[in-house]
This record gives structure tokens, C-alpha cells and sequence, in this order.
């Protein structure tokens, strides 16, 4: 392509900005209607499954997964795949563990569950953590990364060019946004995004997901397709055959001391995170909380688990075919991962025309607003019902339950974007993901614990929960610099550990301490028998002989995925007979264990439960192969 040429065309433009619109008016359409809070904040609990699974896809999917995940695929691997592979664990775990409860109990917040558990002080700890999380860890930095990306993508195809020249010229200078363009491109998604969220409420966000997941889809699709489908890469099996004599970038597991992604990590810290993230947080259970009914909600939460398998494929996957694309086609031309993106677009989507890269700029603008539309649906929902309700007018009525709501949609909406604009730096090169990830890592360790002990164990007490949210926070931010002054000292232990200890490693000590005090404390204090009934066995929901049972195999499931492990890294097992081992193994499990119990009463249809294993044996196919 022509550097002097612009990247989208008139017909691209078309596209990009008819999406836009048209996601706005259907979403104002689709919210115009909203009469009660139960309307406003959980779409009249009348979702269908398909809308649970756009909605988590949507809001769960950033810019950061199309253009930020594909730049770490180029410059770091398919290692980056963990958080997409591992997080089915997260969902499945929401599917058949935490939502029964959530559902039973007929809760608008998860820090409801919580205050009926415990008591109030984890309701208002827990909605306090969560207000931080997404306005301020997740809501500000998702509007500087959409600004970022889409600025990437329009940005002059002639700087893109400079940048090719500075870096072959051994001074890179990547590609430089500038600021107007990065606060109109903020102000262009608040915009969008708060009107109809202010006026549709939840209706409107899971109605506008669903179109945005399919914008994304399409976009990561031709992206992949077209990148693949370049002579030099040869398709899938071609871009493998030039790995395997390249760089290597085809693998999950790095060394227990990399900085970055340490397979301990990632089979450890990683899975405290998915556990918040899809089991304990706010804006994505309301998803499933909305739908009609619980096997609606189901089999919206397993859809959308297939979808999250795409990713790893379409965009990680894609990001390294793209490092030997420009290998063979810039020899001698360092691309780092924050070019590869608008590189692609350039040399590979734009000259097919046909307004492919439009498209591609829909589904872009389509990842940013469908998550950023849900967190600000969810901080909307813990202000109007954990605080404005719960201390402020507990006799509020619908009507000022929706306007509650509305207010703070346009204040958080407002706040985010001011802060997005005055504190970030639109040329910052720190990875989007990562930021995330770590701030998030050092609040949620002591949340997964009293949700999870407080769902398991009748003895778990109001004291004990709430000294366990206290200590995941206080340890998680406190053992970092005591480990780099302490035990990172030693050579023996850095060895292992690294000088610096890694945040996967340090949510999951934390998970572990934030355990065993919530335990020490609740033996100490009194339990509440009416509360001590608010568990998966005092609500009905499993015998405890079942819940044995389940324990039992997991623990199985845990030593035969250990030995398929060990044998791989002895050499013992290829890589390929060790994924269609622990996938049997995890099918005929999960198999069998339905055999042994029986559907609910009244539900039809397909099993979702089958589906559920299908996606739990594919996600462990994955992690074997790519070992």
C-alpha cells in the first residue's frame, strides 16, 4: 500500500461511522421502555441466552484484545492465551457454583449476597472495591486504550511509515498520537456510549453487546483470515512449520522466574483472577443475573465461553503470523508489537478494498463500547443499591431507584473520561493488559476467598469475611516490597521467584492468607444459623454427599493433569497425545458425573451441562498441545 494513501476509504468511513450511529439508535430504541429498577438494572429478568452471551463476550472483549493481545502475540508469544484458555475455569464456576446461589437468592448485587452472608460491612467493602475497580482500574483505562487503539488505526499512513524508517534506522520513535485526537476519540465514546446507557438502562447495554460482540467477531475474523491467507505465512499450518524454525513463540509455559508470565503464575495467581472476574464481579454476573431463567443463563455463559476460545486463534495467534509476515516481507526492519496492528491494516486489509478495514473499525469501536456501557451499568447498580438504598432512602421508589441510577451512569461516565484525558499519556508503551491485571490482582484475593468460603462452610462468620477482604488487600499490597527487600535477596530463591516477586504469584499467597485467617477468625466468633444457611447445601441446591463426590474428583482430575504434566516435560508424552489424554480424561469425567445427576425439573431441550464439558475438554486440549 502507498504510505501517502489513507488507510480507510470513503466507503471505510461509511461503515465505521454507520456502525456507530446505528448501535446508538438501537440501543436508545431498545431501553426506550423502562418502567421499574428490576427494567432498568436487569432488562426485566427477560434475556434469553443468546443476549447473555453477547453481553459477557461484549463486555468481557476490549480493544485491547483485537489490537493489544495481537501485539503481545508478536513480541511475546501465544503465552498470552492463558488468560482467554484458563478463564473457561471462571465461567464454569459461575455456571454450576456461585450463579445458583446468586439466582436463589433473587439479588440485584453480588454485595447482597455478601451483607445476607455476613453483614454490612462486607456489603460496603465489597461495593467499594468493585466502584474502584471499574471506574478507576478498569472504566478510565478502558477509555485510554480506546482512544488509543482507534487513533492507531486512522493515524497518517505516512507516520506509520516514519516509524518503519526511525526503527530500521536503529532510533524507533513508534507511532505518536496526538493529544486532540485522543480526547476526541474519548469524548466520542462517552458520548455514545453513556446516552443510551443513561436512558436504556440494561436492556439497551445487552441489545447494543450482542450487535458490538458480532462487529468484533467479523473484524478479528478478517484480520486473521486475510493475515494467514498472505504466501508467506501458508495458513495456520504454515505459520507453525516457520515457528518451529523461528523464534518459538507457540507455547504456554515460560520459566517459574520470567517476569512477565511464569507458568506458576498462570496456574495459580491467573486463576484467583478468573475466579473474581467472572464469578464475583458485578458487571459481568448482572449479565447472567438478567437472564429469564437459569438454564437461559447457562447456556448464555457457556456460548459465550466458546467465543472466548476464539481469541487465542484470531488475535494472539494472528499476532504472531504477523511476526514472521513482516520477517519475510521488512527484513532487517525492527516492528514492535504496538506497530503490528495498523501494520496489518496497511499491508494486508486495506488494499483488498471492499470496505473490509471499515469493518474492522466497527468491530474495534464495537469492543470499547460493549464494555464500557457494562461497567458503567454495574457502578450504577452498587451506587443506587448498596449505598443510595441500602443508607440513604430505604424507602426509595422505582422511579427514584432509575433516576439514582441515571445520575450516576453520567457522573461516572463524566469522571472517567476527565481522568482518562488528564492522567494518561496517549504515547505510554506500558501494556494495557498487564496494568489491569496487577491493580486489579492487589484488591479481589480476599473477595474470591469470602465468597467461596462463605457459599462451602456454614462455620464461615460476619468477623471472618470481612477480616478476609481486609487481609487480601492488606497482603497484597504489602508482600511485593517485603519480598524484593527480603527473600528476593537471596540468589537461591530469586532463581525461582525472580529478584521481583510476579502479581500472579502474589494474589495467590494472598488467596492463602486472606483463607486461613477468614478461618481463624470465624472459630473464634459466633456463627448465625440464619445465615449459616445461606450456603450451596443450606439453600437445597446439592447434597453434601454430592458436593463430596465433585471434591473428590477435582482432586483426581488435579494429580492426572500433574502426571500428563510431568511426562510431557521428561519427554515421556508428545505434547499431542498429552492434550487428547487430559481432554478424555475431563469429558468422560464430567460425563459420567451428570449420569450421576439428574437434569432439574421442568428444563428441556439440550443439556447444557454437555455443552459445559465439550468447552471444559477443548479448553484442556489447548493447554496440553501448546505446552
Amino acid at each position: 500500500m502507498n504510505p501517502e494513501q489513507a488507510l480507510l476509504s470513503t466507503l471505510d468511513y461509511a461503515i465505521f461511522f454507520g456502525s456507530l450511529i446505528l448501535v446508538m439508535i438501537i440501543g436508545l430504541w431498545a431501553g426506550r421502555k423502562e418502567d421499574t429498577a428490576e427494567d432498568f438494572y436487569l432488562a426485566g429478568k427477560g434475556a434469553r441466552w443468546w443476549g447473555v452471551a453477547g453481553s459477557i463476550f461484549g463486555s468481557n472483549v476490549s480493544a485491547n484484545h483485537i489490537v493489544g493481545m495481537m501485539g503481545v502475540g508478536f513480541s511475546l508469544g501465544f503465552v498470552e492465551s492463558h488468560f482467554e484458555i484458563t478463564a473457561i475455569a471462571g465461567l464454569l464456576l459461575l455456571c454450576y457454583f456461585f450463579l445458583p446461589v446468586y439466582r436463589k437468592l433473587n439479588i440485584y448485587t453480588l454485595s447482597d449476597y455478601l451483607s445476607r452472608r455476613y453483614d454490612d460491612r462486607s456489603r460496603v467493602a465489597y461495593a467499594l472495591i468493585m466502584i474502584t475497580i471499574i471506574v478507576v482500574v478498569m472504566m478510565v483505562p478502558a477509555f485510554y486504550i480506546g482512544s488509543k487503539a482507534l487513533n492507531i488505526l486512522l493515524v497518517d499512513q505516512a507516520q506509520v511509515q516514519q516509524a518503519l524508517e526511525s526503527a530500521a534506522a536503529g532510533q524507533p520513535t513508534g507511532i505518536q498520537i496526538e493529544q486532540s485526537t485522543y480526547v476526541l476519540g474519548i469524548l466520542i465514546m462517552a458520548i455514545v456510549a453513556g446516552s443510551y446507557t443513561i436512558l436504556g438502562g440494561l436492556k439497551a447495554v445487552i441489545i447494543t453487546d450482542v450487535i458490538q460482540s458480532v462487529f468484533m467477531l467479523v473484524g478479528a475474523a478478517i484480520v486473521a483470515w486475510l493475515t494467514f491467507g498472505q504466501a508467506e505465512i501458508g495458513g495456520w499450518d504454515g505459520m507453525r512449520a516457520l515457528d518451529a524454525k523461528g523464534k518459538d513463540l507457540m507455547h504456554l509455559y515460560l520459566p517459574m522466574n520470567h517476569p512477565a508470565r511464569p507458568w506458576t503464575g498462570m496456574l495459580s495467581g491467573l486463576l484467583i483472577l478468573h475466579f473474581y472476574y467472572w464469578s464475583a464481579n458485578q458487571f459481568i454476573v448482572q449479565r447472567a443475573l438478567a437472564a429469564r431463567s437459569d438454564r437461559e443463563a447457562r447456556l448464555g455463559i457457556v456460548t459465550a465461553g466458546f467465543f472466548k476460545l476464539l481469541i487465542p486463534f484470531m488475535s494472539i495467534g494472528t499476532g504472531v503470523a504477523a511476526f514472521y509476515y513482516f520477517q519475510a516481507t521488512m527484513p532487517g526492519v525492527p516492528v514492535d508489537g504496538d506497530t503490528a496492528f495498523p501494520l496489518l491494516m496497511r499491508e494486508v486489509v486495506a488494499p483488498v478494498g471492499f470496505g473490509l478495514a471499515g469493518l474492522v473499525a466497527a468491530g474495534l469501536i464495537g469492543a470499547i463500547l460493549s464494555s464500557v456501557d457494562s461497567m458503567l451499568n454495574s457502578a450504577a447498580t452498587l451506587i443506587t443499591f448498596d449505598i443510595y438504598k441500602r443508607f440513604i432512602n430505604p424507602q426509595a421508589n422505582e422511579k427514584q431507584l432509575i433516576r439514582i441510577g441515571r445520575f450516576c451512569i453520567a457522573g461516572f461516565v463524566i469522571g472517567s473520561a476527565l481522568l482518562a484525558i488528564f492522567i494518561f499519556d496517549p504515547n505510554s508503551k506500558e501494556p494495557f493488559f498487564t496494568y489491569v491485571a496487577r491493580h486489579q490482582s492487589r484488591l479481589i484475593a480476599g473477595l474470591v476467598v469470602a465468597f467461596g468460603l462463605g457459599m462451602l462452610w456454614r462455620g464461615a462468620t460476619a468477623a471472618g469475611g470481612f477480616a478476609a477482604i481486609l487481609t487480601g488487600v492488606v497482603v497484597s499490597y504489602g508482600l511485593l516490597p517485603l519480598y524484593a527487600k527480603t527473600l528476593g535477596q537471596s540468589e537461591t530463591v530469586a532463581a525461582w521467584l525472580g529478584t521481583e516477586l510476579n502479581f500472579f504469584h502474589a494474589v495467590f499467597v494472598a488467596a492463602i492468607c486472606a483463607t486461613i485467617v477468614h478461618i481463624l477468625v470465624s472459630k473464634r466468633t459466633q456463627p448465625d444459623p440464619a445465615k449459616a444457611e445461606l450456603t450451596w447445601h443450606g439453600l437445597g441446591l446439592i447434597s453434601k454427599e454430592r458436593l463430596t463426590a465433585y471434591a473428590r474428583r477435582l482432586v483426581m482430575t488435579v494429580v492426572v493433569f500433574a502426571i500428563l504434566g510431568a511426562c510431557m516435560a521428561r519427554g515421556v508424552l508428545k505434547p499431542s497425545v498429552a492434550a487428547m489424554l487430559g481432554a478424555g480424561w475431563t469429558l468422560g469425567i464430567l460425563l459420567f458425573a451428570i449420569g450421576k445427576a439428574p437434569r432439574p425439573k421442568g428444563e428441556k431441550g439440550l443439556d447444557d451441562r454437555l455443552l459445559a464439558s465439550l468447552l471444559a475438554s477443548c479448553a484442556v486440549f489447548v493447554l496440553f498441545y501448546f505446552y
